[in-house]
């Protein structure tokens, strides 16, 4: 066991299964900094060339205590009218329903429903080298699948895209299925190739491991969902009843919270394990690295900046769950910044959450 899993607990766990419970912000520590980002998130509009987006949430838990809140307002679209949101308003989670997605598989292993080194037994893939994919080249995006992962559009209204075509075109009654009918363009296991059509895959194994649709909706609440008392988290299914777990649960900025929270006591809430240790652990284990964002990527999880002790959770649009071991930290942060603006934001992020001194720091 390495060094990076050994982050000492603070005594006195809080469990926010209810409420959160909350702390004013320290104020030993740079409050100017906090302001700054503040701004920097929340007081403007879209620009994208100057590198900015619209904030809807923003919010830190420290030593599980919630010690800063703010949210925003969804600018009026082309069918809905600007919207004010607040702790009440679910939200989309974009690809951070990936990293669900691994805590439901974390739970299946744990009940003997799945083995990560089983062969994934896609009944399509039986004749080629497809056959070979293993649940763990899919937690791992190592499936050698031919998936193209970007949102381009040119002038025209085509695109290339596979997630646009899963998610939004003739793949979206049927996610799974649209995946598992790319080729091979690598071996198993060769490569790394971040793909939501993994994911979903994933996904429509899952939901077959425990029976099916609905009974997978159950598993998720009862499981997970409620045992957090994440009561807004709301999945999504296809038209074939295959939850899409590459990119759509909806849920408060606090339960969000509460996931990314999971996270950081290593599986564990109120006194018992709903993910194994050993699960979280190997989440953050680093095998990729992203080369335009510098985040490393475990396993439906990734590694923040490639710092071995600071997990994310990523979205499109810039979602994100920061889950900071060295500092007891989880920031969730929601909106709508587009994807040339991600590289400031999440330098705004890294400067926000290095406002909060590490463990040691405090005398723990």
């Amino acid at each position: 066991m390495t060094r990076e899993f050994l982050c000492p607990q603070p005594d006195g766990v809080a469990w926010p299964t209810r409420t959160w419970p909350r702390r004013e912000l320290d104020p030993a520590l740079d409050v100017s900094a906090v302001n700054a980002v503040m701004a920097e998130l929340f007081d403007h509009g879209v620009n994208p060339e100057e590198g900015k987006g619209v904030s809807l949430a923003l919010l830190v838990v420290a030593n599980g205590h919630l010690v800063l809140e703010r949210y925003g307002v969804i600018p009026a679209g082309m069918f809905a009218p600007e919207t004010v949101v607040d702790a009440e308003t679910p939200l989309i989670s974009w690809s951070m329903a990936k990293s669900i997605t691994h805590a439901l598989t974390g739970i299946m292993v744990s009940d003997g429903l799945i083995a990560v080194d089983e062969r994934a037994g896609c009944s399509e893939w039986i004749d080629d080298q497809r056959a070979r994919i293993t649940l763990r080249h899919l937690l791992h995006m190592r499936d050698g699948l031919d998936f193209i992962e970007d949102y381009v559009v040119d002038s025209s209204g085509e695109s290339s895209s596979d997630v646009i075509s899963m998610l939004f075109g003739d793949g979206s009654a049927d996610v799974a299925a649209y995946a598992k009918s790319r080729p091979a363009r690598v071996e198993p296991g060769e490569e790394w190739s971040y793909s939501s059509g993994t994911t979903n895959i994933l996904a429509s194994l899952l939901g077959k491991a425990v029976g099916g649709p609905k009974h997978f909706e159950k598993f998720m609440n009862d499981r997970l969902f409620s045992v957090l008392g994440m009561s807004s988290a709301r999945p999504t299914f296809d038209a074939a009843g295959t939850f899409i777990g590459s990119s759509y649960v909806h849920a408060t900025a606090q339960d969000f919270a509460r996931f990314g929270y999971l996270y950081l006591r290593r599986g564990e809430w109120e006194g018992r394990h709903i993910v194994s240790t050993d699960w979280v652990d190997d989440a953050r284990r680093q095998h990729a690295t992203d080369p335009e964002s510098g985040h490393g990527y475990g396993s439906h999880w990734w590694i923040w900046k490639s710092r071995p002790t600071t997990l994310a959770a990523l979205g499109y649009e810039g979602q994100r769950i920061i889950v900071d071991y060295e500092r007891d930290l989880v920031v969730v942060h929601l909106g709508k910044w587009p994807a040339e603006t991600h590289e400031k934001l999440d330098a705004t992020l890294t400067g926000l959450v290095e406002v909060f001194p590490l463990i040691e720091q405090r005398g723990w």
